[in-house]
């Protein structure tokens, strides 16, 4: 069974490559961004809501491994799982796929916490795990 649950598309652009006209290594944790906040919205959660019901999940953990380079127009896929899940952290992975092939290029995960608006640690309350853990028994 395939663990990633989403799949979200990005056209490399002239701005996301260095000198060499491969991908920048940090556009790759705003590519894993976008691909979650895409992927809970399209699970039915907009974050947006999220911050406004008090509960904010900042990064307290980022890893990439570049595999493969991307490169200059390149149409590549983001796939997003759902990790461990615990009532103080929720972990995403993510791989980035050229189009036309199923080559992982980058492979990465983020760890968030859940937090209060003014920064404090909470808990995730029993919607919020139940929601993620359905979630994560989804393969598409």
């Amino acid at each position: 069974m395939d663990k990633f649950i989403h799949t979200y598309f990005v056209r490399v652009r002239y701005a996301d490559t260095d000198q060499m006209g491969v991908v920048y290594h940090a556009r790759y944790l705003e590519w894993f961004e976008a691909a979650r906040t895409e992927m809970l919205r399209d699970m039915g959660m907009v974050y947006k809501q999220l911050e406004q019901s008090g509960i904010y999940m900042p990064v307290v953990e980022a890893y990439c491994r570049y595999r493969k380079p991307v490169k200059y127009d390149e149409l590549v896929r983001v796939r997003t799982a759902l990790g461990d899940i615990s009532r103080s952290k929720i972990r995403l992975d993510y791989e980035v796929q050229g189009e036309r092939d199923e080559t992982v290029r980058v492979e990465g995960y983020t760890v968030h916490c859940f937090m209060d608006e003014s920064g404090k640690p909470r808990r995730a309350s029993q919607e919020l795990l139940s929601f993620f853990q359905n979630i994560s028994c989804l393969s598409i």
